[in-house]
């Protein structure tokens, strides 16, 4: 039995009595922490699973497209109730979200999670080059939309949102940009994300761009974006170097294997960061992910660690998914366990009764079993009306 109190922080956890009375009870179902996916993109949801090609290429054929699309309000909102349905469907209750480049877009994002009552970081994607220009927006209207959007948003609800700087990544920036994303960054306190070293394309077109870095980290360094707030995605192609570097700095990883299969990007040496005490999180990166699942996700780190030759646990996968996530995006004084004191955010997942003797097993590799009953954020059931 788990009791929560009127915040919505859990203060006891017991067995209940046979004759308890429960407002509400799961019979079958085992309870976890609320999935953490520390890497996801709002205005890809409807071009999931789109094979275009790799990275670079994917990118103009079908991402610039549909993320032009969310210049009109009314896609956008159609679309942040699909986005927000899918997470709690799959028993996320927390993320850290690219929004679109378009700053009414957002907000409209920003206020579907405050209605259904999801806990995220969400940030506006910051372009000013290397895409159609309907996807872009120069870095003086970007940034002011950011401090407008921190205005409005940023702590909402005793903290269940906030705002999150987001340059899509270097090749999408110009200088003046990330620069002036670092800054925003520092004034407000707040955390940025971004990608590194997802692709060799991507690596061959960043040292062009930025002639003067000795490496694609150092394009981050030098503009002041590495930091304890910093969360990287993919961190494929790093050389050991590069992984102190971001250990030195306390950055944040997130680990995004099944959309670095589907793209052929590679594989994210899981290892490399842990046995460096690098903080690390799972993210579906839907769209080039094909699933909202992170449990799916983990099941594809399992066969990325595999072949790195360097085996994970699925104990560990899972404490990744949650517990991992909580610490990556700096919200492990919140959430991650189920202990007196932290959010009620949690999820109910059927567990068949032929595989409750490995249940982390039928929790993560067995695909076709086990749905998710129940969300909660804060003790409170997420549901998604019309």
């Amino acid at each position: 039995m788990i009791t929560v109190d009127e915040r919505g922080s859990i203060t006891s956890i017991e067995a209940a009595s046979p004759d308890e009375r429960l407002p509400e009870t799961h019979p079958g179902a085992v309870f976890l922490p609320g999935l953490v996916d520390t890497h996801v993109h709002y205005p890809q949801t409807r071009v999931k699973g789109s094979a275009s090609g790799p990275l670079l290429d994917w990118l103009k054929a079908t991402v610039f497209p549909e993320e032009a699309k969310f210049a009109d309000d009314d896609y956008a909102a159609a679309v942040a109730l699909e986005f927000s349905a899918a997470m709690i469907a799959q028993g996320t209750t927390t993320a850290s979200i690219y929004g679109s480049p378009h700053p009414a877009a957002t907000d409209i994002l920003f206020a579907t999670l405050a209605r259904l009552g999801l806990r995220a970081q969400l940030g506006l994607t910051l372009m000013d080059r290397g895409a159609p220009p309907e996807n872009l927006l120069a870095a003086g209207p970007a940034l002011a939309a950011c401090e407008g959007l921190i205005e409005r948003w940023h702590g909402h609800d005793d903290d269940r949102l906030r705002f999150c700087v987001t340059p899509r990544f270097a090749l999408s920036c110009t200088p003046q940009l990330l620069r002036g994303a670092a800054d925003l960054a520092c004034a407000h306190g707040l955390s940025l994300q971004t990608h590194l070293a997802e692709n060799d394309a991507e690596l061959r077109a960043t040292a062009a761009a930025f002639p003067d870095a000795a490496d694609y980290l150092e394009v981050y360094e030098s503009h002041g974006l590495v930091g304890e707030r910093s969360l990287f995605a993919h961190c494929i192609h790093l050389s050991e170097r590069n992984w102190d570097r971001l250990a030195e700095r306390r950055a944040c990883v997130a680990h995004c294997p099944d959309s670095n299969f589907f793209l052929g990007s590679g594989v994210m040496p899981l290892q490399a960061a842990t046995s460096r005490g690098v903080r690390v999180g799972l993210g579906t990166d839907v769209g080039a992910g094909r699933t909202f699942s992170l449990r799916r996700v983990a099941a594809r780190a399992y066969d990325a660690a595999l072949l790195r030759g360097a085996p994970v646990t699925p104990e560990a996968l899972l404490w990744l998914a949650t517990r991992g996530g909580a610490e990556a995006l700096g919200l492990d004084d919140r959430i991650g366990l189920l202990e007196p004191g932290f959010d009620a955010d949690l999820c109910a997942v059927d567990l068949p009764t032929s595989s409750r003797r490995d249940p982390f097993d039928a929790l993560l590799f067995n695909l076709d079993a086990g749905p998710v009953r129940a969300t909660y954020v804060r003790g409170r059931r997420l549901l998604v009306d019309a």
